[in-house]
C-alpha cells in the first residue's frame, strides 16, 4: 500500500493499543514513510489555589508531559528497531493540536484508535468525530480488536449522475478506490464496493401520470440503470487504475442497492462483517472548509468497524496555525 509519506500517529490511552501500533508500523515500512507518534495532554489551569502559569502549576504540567513520553517510548519500543519513530508530547485540546501538528506538519494519513467511550453507544467519540469533521488528510480511526490483516474491506462510493466529470467528486471516488484497492491486495482482502441510489420523484411521476404503475415502474428502472451505468464506469476506472492482472486477482464485488446510504451502508457493513469501511466524509459539494455531510455523519454513528475517511481534494481545515480558529 504505497500511498503516504508522513504518518502520524495519535495515542489513545482507553484500551491496548499494541495492534493499531504495529498496524502504522507496518504502514510506514511498506510506504517508506516516516512516522511520528504524538499524545495530548491537557493544559493545568488554576486551581486550588495555584496561579495560572505559576511554579507549581508548571511543574505538574511538566510531570504529565514526562510521565506521558515515558508511555509512548514504552508503546514504540518493541519497533524501534524495526524503523525510527518520532515522538511527540502536546499539550493543549487533543483535537486543535493533532490538526495544528497536521498543518504544521504536513502529514498525509492520521492514524488513530478510536475512543470506545463507555457512555454511547456510537463506536467513535467527541474527538474522533472532529477529527473527522476538520481534519484535512485522511483519517483512519482503529477499532480495539484491530487485525493484522483485514478479510472484508467495504468501499462507499458515489457522483452525481447529472455531472458525472463533476472535478471534485470523481477526485473523491478515485482516492477512495485507490486507498481501498491497494489495501485489499496488500492484506488479500476481499473488496466490496458499494453505491446506493433512489428514484426520489417516483411519487411525483406516479400522481402526474394516467398510468401510475407502469410510469413508476419506467422511472424507477430507468433511473437505476442510470445508477448502473455510472457504478460499471467506475468498474472500469478500478481497472485502469491498478491493472487487469490486479484486478482480476481482487475480483471485487459491486453492490448497486436502492434505499437510503445512512441506513443501507452500516447494513452491509454488518453482514459482510467488514473489517473496514472506507468512504468520504464531506458533503458532496466539496466546498472548502466544509463540515461533514449529514449522511455520512448517520452512517458513522452506526458503524461498530475500523474507517478509513477521506476528504475531496481541496478540502481547507476550519483549524488554523494562529489561536483565532473557528472550532
Amino acid at each position: 500500500m504505497k500511498q503516504f509519506k508522513n504518518i502520524l500517529y495519535v495515542a489513545e490511552a482507553s484500551f491496548a493499543q499494541g495492534p493499531a501500533m504495529a498496524r502504522a508500523v507496518s504502514l510506514a515500512e511498506n510506504n517508506q514513510a516516516d512516522l511520528t507518534v504524538v499524545d495530548v495532554v491537557p493544559v493545568i489551569t488554576a486551581g486550588i489555589g495555584m496561579p495560572p502559569g505559576g511554579p507549581i502549576s508548571a511543574e505538574l504540567q511538566s510531570a504529565m508531559v514526562s510521565k506521558r513520553r515515558k508511555e509512548l517510548e514504552s508503546l514504540v519500543v518493541p519497533h524501534q528497531l524495526r524503523r525510527g519513530i518520532r515522538i511527540e508530547v502536546l499539550v493543549g485540546q487533543m483535537f486543535l493540536e493533532v490538526i495544528r501538528a497536521v498543518l504544521c506538519n504536513r502529514h498525509d494519513l492520521l492514524i488513530k484508535p478510536v475512543e470506545n467511550p463507555d457512555f454511547i453507544e456510537r463506536l467513535f467519540g467527541s474527538n474522533d468525530m472532529h477529527l473527522l469533521r476538520k481534519c484535512p488528510c485522511p483519517v483512519w480511526l482503529m477499532g480495539q480488536d484491530e487485525k493484522s490483516n483485514y478479510a472484508h474491506i467495504l468501499a462507499a462510493v458515489d457522483f452525481e449522475l447529472d455531472n458525472m466529470f463533476n472535478t471534485v467528486e470523481h477526485g473523491l471516488n478515485q482516492q477512495i478506490l485507490e486507498l481501498a484497492s491497494s489495501l485489499a491486495l496488500s492484506d488479500f482482502a476481499e473488496l466490496h464496493l458499494v453505491h446506493v441510489w433512489d428514484a426520489p420523484a417516483e411519487m411525483m411521476v406516479r400522481s402526474w401520470s394516467g398510468d401510475p404503475d407502469v410510469t413508476g415502474m419506467a422511472y424507477v428502472e430507468g433511473e437505476r440503470l442510470r445508477h448502473e451505468r455510472a457504478l460499471n464506469h467506475l468498474r472500469d476506472q478500478l481497472r485502469n487504475q491498478i491493472g487487469k492482472e490486479a484486478y482480476d486477482y481482487l475480483s471485487p464485488q459491486f453492490h448497486l442497492h436502492r434505499g437510503a446510504a445512512s441506513r443501507v451502508i452500516p447494513e452491509m457493513a454488518k453482514q459482510l462483517q467488514a473489517d473496514l469501511v472506507v468512504m468520504g466524509t464531506v458533503a458532496r459539494t466539496g466546498i472548502a472548509g466544509l463540515f461533514i455531510g449529514n449522511t455520512a455523519e448517520a452512517i458513522l454513528e452506526q458503524l461498530q468497524c475500523s474507517l478509513l475517511a477521506v476528504k475531496p481534494l481541496g478540502f481547507v481545515s476550519p483549524i488554523k496555525l494562529s489561536e483565532q480558529e473557528a472550532t
